[in-house]
């Protein structure tokens, strides 16, 4: 049963979750205790292994000015997104944060605030806006692709479990209940029509680590057609936005032409830092 919210260019959240215990048992559960706990060290090696990264990352791809609009994670402000916003600026891209705060899930200001964000950024530029975005950001920029495909050039997700189905699959879903009575909208998982075998309408690629400490690495992957994939980077999960890898496939994918899209491919010199 669907529970209809009406919106408005808003951000349409709202299909009443099931539940199907036979499909349950095989469904990803959350990483193990101790790839979650590991996070925050884990998270900090990302952050060291810049300057060792520095010499090819500075020679990544160079991009031609389009906008760029990148989402925090969870509890997470434009602040976590500093490090990735700088590097793409440098890149040659117009990068903007979401300014709407600190990311508790899909508030009123959110699903209100975000949709006008982009729009603002389209008039401005005159031109369809690249949207990154890292875990619960990466939900949004999908969801924004379908809400307003004309203003989206593509979609880049970092971590982002938008195929989950129970929030009992992530070590977040606890901390996500609590904050649920400030939503405007039901939790983005389980009966999320939208993401039930219907690829985006605008090109995608989904950033996974199988390190992952916070959502299962399966449901953080994107369906394959011709315009999407799925993309594997070691990692963290709170590291995405600053891990050497991931910052290099960002700036891969959005110095394609507007009019072209091709697969990701790892540059011959770096593919021992893929995970193949």
């Amino acid at each position: 049963m669907s529970v209809a919210v009406e919106t408005s260019g808003e951000l349409d959240w709202a299909e009443e979750p099931t539940r199907c215990s036979e499909l349950d048992a095989f469904l990803p559960g959350p990483p193990s205790l101790a790839m979650c706990l590991t996070e925050p060290p884990r998270g900090l090696a990302d952050i060291a292994s810049l300057l060792l990264a520095a010499p090819w990352l500075l020679r990544s791809p160079r991009g031609d000015g389009h906008p760029a609009l990148v989402l925090p994670g969870l509890l997470a402000s434009d602040a976590s997104t500093i490090v990735m916003r700088a590097y793409l600026r440098f890149l040659g891209y117009r990068v903007h944060g979401w300014n709407l705060g600190f990311n508790t899930g899909p508030t009123p200001a959110v699903v209100d605030g975000l949709p006008r964000v982009l729009t603002e950024l389209g008039d401005r530029y005159e031109e369809p806006v690249s949207v990154v975005g890292w875990s619960l950001g990466g939900i949004y920029a999908r969801q924004l692709a379908r809400e307003l495909p004309e203003s989206v050039r593509q979609v880049v997700t970092l971590g982002s479990p938008f195929g989950l189905s129970s929030l009992g699959q992530t070590w977040a879903g606890a901390l996500y209940s609590r904050m649920s009575g400030n939503h405007a909208v039901l939790p983005p998982v389980d009966g999320i029509d939208w993401e039930q075998g219907q690829p985006l309408p605008v090109p995608s690629t989904a950033l996974y680590s199988k390190h992952d400490g916070v959502v299962p690495w399966q449901v953080c992957r994107d369906f394959p057609t011709d315009r999407s994939e799925s993309v594997a980077v070691h990692g963290s999960h709170i590291g995405l936005t600053h891990n050497p890898t991931a910052l290099w496939a960002v700036a891969d994918r959005l110095a394609q032409a507007s009019d072209v899209w091709s697969p990701f491919v790892v540059p011959r010199h770096l593919r021992r830092l893929y995970p193949r």
